[in-house]
């Protein structure tokens, strides 16, 4: 039986809105030099999460677990840069601005609680 991994599961659906407001950037809007910065640093996230996952250590998961934070921080700086200079409209980028934060809250959450297990 799978268990549920949340944080697993919401960077790959997030990867996939990604993918999906790349090809929306570069065939309707003809936009191809932030859009290739988003699609790299959002699909990112999702990717060293798995390789965390599949890491060797719970020091292995926790440094690629550091690193999926940073590509969440970056990609929410991506979309910000998309929407305040119109590629996007306030309400096109509203859904995943959110889908972003909430991808943060639970990485920081779960390096917040590794931290303390570390220590001890």
């Amino acid at each position: 039986m799978k268990t549920e991994n949340v944080i697993q599961e919401k960077s790959y659906a997030f990867a996939i809105r990604i993918v999906k407001l790349y090809r929306y950037l570069t065939e309707k809007k003809s936009e191809y030099v932030l859009s290739k910065q988003v699609l790299r640093s959002g699909t990112s996230i999702g990717a060293n999460i798995e390789e965390g996952i599949g890491g060797q250590s719970q020091k292995d998961f926790f440094a690629k677990l550091n690193i999926a934070y940073k590509e969440a921080r970056e990609t929410h700086y991506w979309l910000r840069i998309l929407r305040d200079t119109g590629y996007l409209s306030a309400k096109e980028s509203a859904a995943i601005l959110s889908n972003c934060d909430e991808i943060l809250k639970i990485i920081g959450s779960i390096i917040k609680t590794m931290k303390m297990k570390l220590k001890s």
